[in-house]
C-alpha cells in the first residue's frame, strides 16, 4: 500500500515537473530539456524567477570549472598568461572585440527588458495570490465605509470580475438586475432548460448584486453564478475570453428579460430593456449595378480590428468604409464599396478590440500588443447615417488633404536626405560641412609630413609606418587618420595600440592646398545664400506640414459633428498572452469623478495616466480588450439611488448577520489562544505566587481601565468585574434619561443614538431590546477582559432571539428611518450653509430634498423628523432669490445669460413648484410665495422682448403655472457624509448664528 502511493506521490511529481518544463519551454522559446530542469532547479519550482534566470542568462550554460572569462577570446586570455604575441595584431583583436562585446551589451539589454516584463508579470501574480492567502485573519475581510466590493477569484473566474464589476457599476444596469421579477404566472410557463438556467442565473446575480450594495464583506463570493455559466461553456479549468463570456451573459439576459416581457413578437423584444440599453442597429450600404443597396442590422458589441490602426477613430473608420470591390463581370469594369453607418446607437455602446490572431504557421492564436489610442470622450456623429452626407464631404477633403501632406513629406525628406549614394545627409549639414572647409586656412605641412611626429609614441618595431610614395596615398592617409581621431574623440579610455596619439595632439582639419581670396569669397557667397534658400524651403516645409496637420485633426471637431458625445465608462484590460493571462478593469466613478481598478478583491482608486500605460498596449504584454461607452447626454444611466427589495435587503441583512457570527467565531477563538499567554505572564511577574495556586484560582475578566500593579501582587484579591447585564442596564438608563430631554435644533438628542430616536417615537421593546445588544456586539470596542465578557453575553442573548420572535421587517424599517431622519438633517444643515455662503442654487436642492425626505417621516409621527417650519422657511428664501436671479438672467437678453436662467428655471425653480404644490399641507407662506413666482413670469408676457425671448417663455411659463403638466424630477444632491452628533449640532449652532447676525461664523 505504501508503495503505491509513493509511485502515486512520484508520478504526481513528475507531472507537474512536466507540465512546467512545457510552460517554460512555450515561454522562452528554449528546446533543451536539460537548461530547463537546471533554471526549474535553480528557482526551486518558481517560474516566474526561472523565466528570469533563462531570460537574462545565456542559453549555453557555462561550466562552473571553466576558467575562461566571458566576452573575451581565447588568444587573447592565453596571451594574458604568457604567450606573446604581436601587439599590433592583439590591438586589432580588442579593437573589434569591443565592438562585439558593444553587440552583445546591446542583446543583454534588449534580453534584460524582456526578462524584466516576464518578472513584472510574475510578481504581479505572485502578489495576487499572496494577497488572498495571507488574508487568513476576518478582520481583513471587513468593508471600509463605502468602499467598493469585490469579487473573489474561484479559479481563473478574473474574466468574470472584470466584466460584472463594469456592469454594476452602470446604476441602470444595476437597478434593473436588483428590481427583476417574473410573476407566478410566467414562472409556471418556464419549462425548458434554458428558461430555468436564465432564470436561476438571473437569481444568482441578483443575490451578487445585492451584496455588492450592502455587504459588509470586503468581496463577495461569486460561485453560484460561476458555476452556472461554467456548465455552459462545459469547462472549469480552461480560462474564458472576455467577449465570449460578454456575449453568452447578455444573451441569458436578454432572454430573462424578455420572460418578464412576456413575448416573443418584434414589438416585445425592442421594448426588452435589454436591447434598449445594450443594442444599437447599423446600415450597411453598397452598389451594385448603379443601385444603392441597404441592409439594417442589429449588433451588441461591435468588433474593431487592432492591427494598421493607431487609434480608436482610424479602427471605426476602417470599420465603416471597406475598400472598394471589382465587378465580377468582365464587360463591366464598375467597382463596388460597401461602407456601414449607425443608424441607432445604444445608451451603452461596447467596443471589442481584436487583440488575438490566428498564427499560421505555429498554428496557435497570438496576442497584438500594438499600441492603440483611445479617449476619454468619443464624438459618434461622422459614424451616423443621417450625416452620411456631410461625413463624405468631410472624407473627400481629408484624402485631398493627406494627397497634399504626403507630397509636402516627401519634398522635406529630400532635404533631410540628400545624395545619390547609400548613404544620404541632410543637405543644409551638406552645404555647412563645404563651407567650413573652403573656409579653414590651408596649411604648409602636407598630411604625410603631419604623421613624422607620430613616430615617437608607442609602434611595434616590425611594423613601422612608411611614408607614402603618391599624393593619392597621402590623401587617404589623411582621411584614415581623421576617422581614428574622430573614433579616439568619442572614446573616452585612451588606447594605445589603436590609438595614434592623445587627443589633445589632433592634427587640423582638411583644408584647401591653395585658395584666393576671389575664389573663396565666391563660393563663400554661394554656399551661404544656397544654406540659407535651403533653411527657408525647410522651414516653409515644415510649417505647411503643421497647418495641414491642425486642419486635418480639427476636420471632425466642429460642433456640427460634436453633438453624440460618448463618455468611457470601462476599459476591461488583458494581461498575458493568447493561451493565458490575468483580467482586470478600469472603471469610472462617475460619482466622485476619479478612475477606479477592480481587480479581483484588491480594489484601488486609480488614475488616467495609470490607465493609459497599462491600457493603450505597446509597452507591456498589458492592453485594452473590450472599451464600454455610455450617451454622455443621458444622466440617468449614471444617477439615481439604489433601494434593495424587501426580500433582498433580508437576504444582505441575514449574509452581514452570518458575517458578524464569523467574525465573533475568530475572536473567541482570538481570545482563547491569548489567555494562556496572559497566565504565563502574570505567573511570572509576581514572584511570590506559585503556579498551583494560579491554577487552582479562576482568572478573572480585569476591570476596563485596567489592573494596577498592586492587584496583580494580591492574585486573588483582586475586585471582581461588574456584571455585563449591569453594563445593558446603565446604558438603557442613559438613553432613556437622554431622550426625555428638550429636543432643539441646536440640542438635537436623537443624533446621539438611534435608540434615543426609538425611545422618543415609542418602538417596540423587542426593537429597542435587539438594538442595544448589537451596540454591544460592535468589533471596534476595546478587547479588555470587561469588554470581551460584556461582548460574549450580547451575543449569546442576540442568539437566544429566534426569527419568529421578531419581524425583521419591522427591525428594518425602524433602522432605515433614522437612516432617513440623519440624512435629513445633514441635508438641512448642507442647505444653510450653502444658503449662507451666497450658493443659492445648491441651497435650494438640499433644502428642496430634506423638506420632501422629512415630509415622508413626519406622516409616521411627529418625532419621526425635524421641524419642517425651519427647512420651509429657507427653502422659501431660497427659491424667491433664485427665481429673482433667474429672471434678471433672462430679462437681459443676453443669449449666454439667458441660457444660464432658463437652466436654472429648469433644474431648481421649476421642480421645486411642483413639488410644493403636490404638498396637500402646504403652509400660507409657501402658496403666496408660489403665486408671486407664477404672476412675476405672467407679467413677463406684456414686456417688449425678443421673439426668440417670447419662444422661449411660452416653452417654461406652462410648466411654471401647472405642476400636474408632466413629471419633473429634481436633480439628486451630491453624497454627503453624516458626521459625529456633536459636529452636526455645532455646525447648525454656528450657521444659525452666522445668518441671524449677517455675519459668516465657521466651526473647524
Amino acid at each position: 500500500m505504501r508503495t503505491e502511493q509513493s509511485e502515486n506521490g512520484e508520478n504526481a511529481t513528475n507531472s507537474q515537473s512536466e507540465m512546467l518544463i512545457s510552460q517554460l519551454r512555450e515561454i522562452t522559446g528554449i528546446q533543451d530539456p536539460q537548461i530547463l530542469y537546471r533554471a526549474l532547479n535553480a528557482s526551486q519550482g518558481d517560474v516566474g524567477h526561472a523565466v528570469g534566470l533563462l531570460t537574462t542568462q545565456p542559453a549555453e550554460v557555462q561550466d562552473p570549472g571553466e576558467t575562461q572569462k566571458p566576452g573575451i577570446p581565447e588568444e587573447v586570455w592565453e596571451g594574458q598568461k604568457g604567450i606573446r604575441k604581436d601587439e599590433l595584431q592583439t590591438a586589432i583583436e580588442l579593437s573589434l572585440q569591443e565592438s562585439h562585446d558593444a553587440q552583445e551589451e546591446e542583446r543583454q539589454f534588449h534580453r534584460a527588458l524582456e526578462a524584466s516584463a516576464e518578472e513584472n508579470a510574475a510578481r504581479m501574480k505572485r502578489k495576487r495570490c499572496e494577497a488572498q492567502s495571507e488574508m487568513c485573519s476576518p478582520a481583513d475581510w471587513i468593508r471600509q465605509d463605502d468602499w467598493p466590493v469585490g469579487i473573489r477569484n474561484v479559479g481563473n473566474t478574473c474574466w468574470f470580475s472584470a466584466v460584472i464589476q463594469s456592469l454594476f457599476h452602470l446604476p441602470v444596469f444595476r437597478r434593473l438586475v436588483l428590481n427583476y421579477h417574473l410573476s407566478e404566472r410566467i414562472l409556471e410557463k418556464c419549462k425548458s432548460h434554458s428558461d430555468k438556467r436564465n432564470i436561476a442565473f438571473m437569481q444568482e446575480l441578483r443575490c451578487l448584486f445585492a451584496l455588492m450594495v450592502g455587504s459588509t464583506r470586503r468581496f463577495v463570493d461569486p460561485s453560484a453564478a460561476v458555476e452556472l455559466l461554467r456548465d455552459a461553456f462545459r469547462t472549469s479549468e480552461a480560462q474564458q475570453d472576455v467577449s465570449e463570456f460578454s456575449h453568452k451573459l447578455l444573451d441569458w439576459l436578454e432572454d430573462a428579460f424578455q420572460l418578464a416581457a412576456n413575448g416573443n413578437n418584434p414589438e416585445d423584444k425592442q421594448k426588452n430593456p435589454m436591447v434598449q440599453l445594450f443594442y444599437g442597429t447599423f446600415v450597411t450600404e453598397r452598389k451594385h449595378e448603379g443601385k444603392t443597396l441597404h441592409n439594417i442590422e442589429q449588433f451588441g458589441q461591435y468588433p474593431l480590428q487592432v492591427n494598421g490602426f493607431n487609434n480608436l477613430d482610424e479602427c471605426l473608420e476602417g470599420a465603416m468604409v471597406e475598400k472598394e470591390i471589382e465587378s465580377l463581370h468582365s464587360d463591366h469594369i464598375v467597382t463596388s464599396g460597401r461602407e456601414r453607418w449607425f443608424k441607432k446607437l445604444p445608451p451603452v455602446l461596447t467596443f471589442e478590440l481584436s487583440r488575438f490572431e490566428f498564427n499560421t504557421q505555429l498554428g496557435r492564436p497570438e496576442k497584438i500588443h500594438k499600441k492603440l489610442e483611445f479617449p476619454q470622450i468619443v464624438y459618434m456623429d461622422r459614424y451616423l447615417h443621417k450625416n452620411i452626407d456631410q461625413t463624405h464631404e468631410r472624407r473627400g477633403e481629408v484624402k485631398k488633404l493627406k494627397e497634399q501632406l504626403a507630397l509636402l513629406q516627401q519634398k522635406l525628406e529630400c532635404y533631410k536626405n540628400y545624395g545619390s549614394g547609400p548613404t544620404k545627409y541632410p543637405l543644409a549639414d551638406m552645404l555647412q560641412f563645404v563651407l567650413e572647409f573652403a573656409t579653414t586656412k590651408p596649411t604648409s605641412i602636407s598630411p604625410a609630413e603631419d604623421l613624422r611626429p607620430a613616430a615617437s609614441s608607442p609602434t611595434p618595431a616590425n611594423h613601422p609606418v612608411s611614408e607614402p610614395a603618391s599624393k593619392d596615398n597621402r590623401y587617404s592617409s589623411s582621411e584614415s587618420q581623421i576617422s581614428s581621431v574622430s573614433s579616439c574623440q568619442r572614446t573616452p579610455i585612451y588606447k594605445p595600440f589603436t590609438q595614434c596619439r592623445h587627443p589633445l595632439d589632433c592634427p587640423p582639419h582638411p583644408a584647401p592646398h591653395s585658395i584666393t581670396e576671389e575664389e573663396l569669397h565666391f563660393v563663400k557667397t554661394c554656399l551661404q545664400r544656397w544654406r540659407t534658400e535651403v533653411e527657408n524651403d525647410i522651414n516653409e516645409l515644415k510649417a505647411s506640414i503643421d497647418k495641414l496637420t491642425q486642419v486635418l485633426e480639427g476636420m471632425y471637431s466642429d460642433n456640427s459633428l460634436c453633438q453624440v458625445p460618448y463618455r468611457l465608462h470601462a476599459v476591461l484590460v488583458h494581461e498575458g498572452q493568447a493561451s493565458a493571462g490575468h483580467y482586470w478593469a478600469y472603471i469610472y466613478d462617475h460619482g466622485n469623478k476619479r478612475w477606479m481598478k477592480y481587480n479581483d478583491i484588491s480594489i484601488t482608486e486609480s488614475s488616467w495616466e495609470e490607465l493609459e500605460r497599462d491600457s493603450f498596449g505597446g509597452m507591456t504584454n498589458a492592453s485594452a480588450y473590450c472599451l464600454m461607452y455610455i450617451d454622455d447626454r443621458l444622466p440617468h444611466l449614471i444617477t439615481g439611488i439604489d433601494s434593495l427589495p424587501p426580500l433582498l435587503r433580508r437576504y444582505v441583512h441575514e449574509d452581514n448577520r452570518w458575517f458578524q457570527q464569523e467574525l465573533s467565531e475568530w475572536e473567541e477563538q482570538f481570545c482563547q489562544t491569548a489567555a494562556p499567554q496572559g497566565e504565563s505572564t502574570a505567573s511570572a511577574e509576581p514572584p511570590s505566587t506559585s503556579s498551583d495556586n494560579i491554577q487552582q484560582t479562576p482568572v478573572k475578566p480585569a476591570p476596563q481601565s485596567g489592573p494596577s500593579p498592586e492587584e496583580l501582587e494580591n492574585g486573588a484579591d483582586s475586585e471582581p468585574q461588574p456584571d455585563p447585564e449591569e453594563a445593558f442596564h446603565e446604558e438603557y438608563s442613559r438613553l432613556y434619561e437622554l431622550s426625555q430631554e428638550e429636543t432643539t435644533p441646536q440640542e438635537d438628542a436623537r443624533l446621539q443614538h438611534a435608540l434615543v430616536y426609538f425611545f422618543q417615537n415609542k418602538a417596540p421593546k423587542r426593537i429597542i431590546e435587539r438594538t442595544l445588544l448589537e451596540q454591544f456586539t460592535d468589533r471596534n470596542l476595546s478587547f479588555d477582559e470587561r469588554a470581551i465578557s460584556i461582548m460574549r453575553e450580547a451575543r449569546a442573548k442576540l442568539r437566544l432571539i429566534k426569527p419568529q420572535d421578531m419581524d425583521m421587517d419591522e427591525y428594518m424599517q425602524w433602522h432605515d428611518d433614522y437612516r432617513l431622519f440623519r440624512t435629513v438633517f445633514v441635508y438641512l444643515l448642507t442647505g444653510l450653509e450653502h444658503y449662507q455662503h451666497g450658493k443659492i442654487r445648491e441651497a435650494l436642492i438640499y433644502l428642496a430634498h430634506a423638506y420632501e425626505t422629512n415630509d415622508g417621516l413626519l406622516r409616521n409621527g411627529e418625532k419621526r423628523g425635524v421641524d419642517k417650519s425651519l427647512i420651509a422657511l429657507y427653502r422659501r428664501k431660497c427659491l424667491t432669490a433664485l427665481n429673482e436671479r433667474a429672471s434678471r438672467l433672462f430679462c437681459s437678453g443676453e443669449e449666454s445669460k439667458v441660457e444660464e436662467g432658463v437652466a436654472i428655471m429648469d433644474e431648481a425653480v421649476i421642480p421645486c413648484l411642483h413639488l410644493m404644490s403636490r404638498d396637500t399641507a402646504l403652509s400660507l407662506e409657501d402658496r403666496d410665495a408660489m403665486e408671486s413666482i407664477r404672476s412675476h413670469w405672467c407679467c413677463c408676457l406684456g414686456q417688449d422682448m425678443d421673439d426668440s425671448l417670447q419662444v422661449k417663455l411660452g416653452e417654461f411659463l406652462p410648466r411654471v403655472l401647472d405642476g400636474s403638466a408632466d413629471t419633473v424630477v429634481l436633480k439628486d444632491p451630491p453624497k454627503v457624509h453624516v458626521h459625529q452628533a456633536h459636529d452636526l449640532c455645532s455646525r447648525l449652532a454656528a450657521v444659525m448664528e452666522s445668518i441671524h447676525n449677517a455675519s459668516i461664523v465657521i466651526v473647524k
